[in-house]
């Protein structure tokens, strides 16, 4: 049994940073209330190896479980250690509503809606005709320049790794896009578990974008700068005119909290490579 002790955390700091810096604050409704006012019941988190490569966290020894009741599984060590980590950083409430990446874990493994990585691709692929780079402002002049600065060479590194050829458009007309270029979006997404598959799907939701959600998911941005990206025509209106106090904040520091648990299951469900290097090992022998 291993305790998510400062060792472990230390371990996980660049995947756990995000989420322990930019925590969302608990929300407050009627629904999520009881949730949110829970009291913490246990004194110790810890993982426990569960045999046959899976792995559950522990609450003082009792495992935690999903909304379904099965027991929380998952087959990599340091995501449940990172689960794990999730729950020890409730303080004197638990609140269930801030805690994302158990949330992302917990529907995934449910699977309520009986979903299959082709309805997971598929879904995400309907981003791609209203993603958020694609779609650039013909004015004013500020923002038209901004946007092209900011967007395009993202866009540019898409559809190189993707070898598609999608084109921004100015008009409130979708942007064409063609059957190869889902094709190829498709092929990139299907070869992702059905862990980082819903991974990479919340994390299109939040930023409301295919081309940045791949760029985290890749590391070729950061959690900051894909929200900042996702948020910019936004945050271009709020420097000319204002923001409303505190609202934009929280909205930022959300929107980071819930991508960086998406990133950290995208990362954590991925195959070691030394684990991959074994396989491939043994297959030769």
């Amino acid at each position: 049994m291993a305790v998510c002790s400062r060792g472990f955390r230390l371990l996980l700091r660049p995947f756990l940073r995000p989420v322990e810096v930019l925590r969302a604050p608990a929300r407050c409704s009627n629904a999520g209330s009881a949730l949110t006012s829970r009291k913490r019941f246990y004194r110790k988190t810890s993982v426990l190896d569960a045999g046959g490569g899976l792995w559950e966290v522990t609450l003082d020894q009792r495992r935690v479980r999903t909304p379904a009741g099965q027991v929380l599984r998952v087959d990599n060590e340091s995501l449940a250690l990172a689960l794990c980590h999730e729950w020890d950083s409730q303080k004197d409430t638990i609140n269930l509503s801030a805690m994302h990446l158990h949330g992302l874990v917990t529907t995934a493994l449910d699977n309520p809606n009986k979903l299959t990585k082709m309805d997971l691709a598929n879904s995400i692929i309907q981003y791609i005709e209203t993603d958020t780079v694609l779609f650039h402002s013909e004015e004013p002049e500020d923002l038209k320049t901004l946007q092209a600065e900011r967007w395009n060479p993202v866009l540019a590194w898409f559809n190189d790794v993707m070898n598609t050829s999608l084109r921004y458009t100015t008009s409130i007309e979708p942007p064409e896009v063609t059957v190869n270029d889902k094709q190829a979006v498709q092929r990139y997404l299907l070869s992702h578990s059905f862990l980082a598959l819903h991974g990479l799907s919340y994390a299109t939701d939040v930023l409301k974008s295919i081309v940045l959600g791949a760029a985290v998911a890749r590391r070729h941005l950061t959690v900051p700068e894909a929200v900042l990206l996702s948020r910019l025509e936004e945050d271009f209106q709020c420097d000319h005119w204002g923001r409303v106090e505190w609202s934009h904040d929280i909205s930022q520091e959300d929107a980071q909290a819930r991508l960086a648990a998406a990133s950290i299951l995208i990362q954590l469900s991925m195959p070691s490579p030394i684990a991959t290097q074994k396989k491939h090992n043994l297959g030769g022998q």
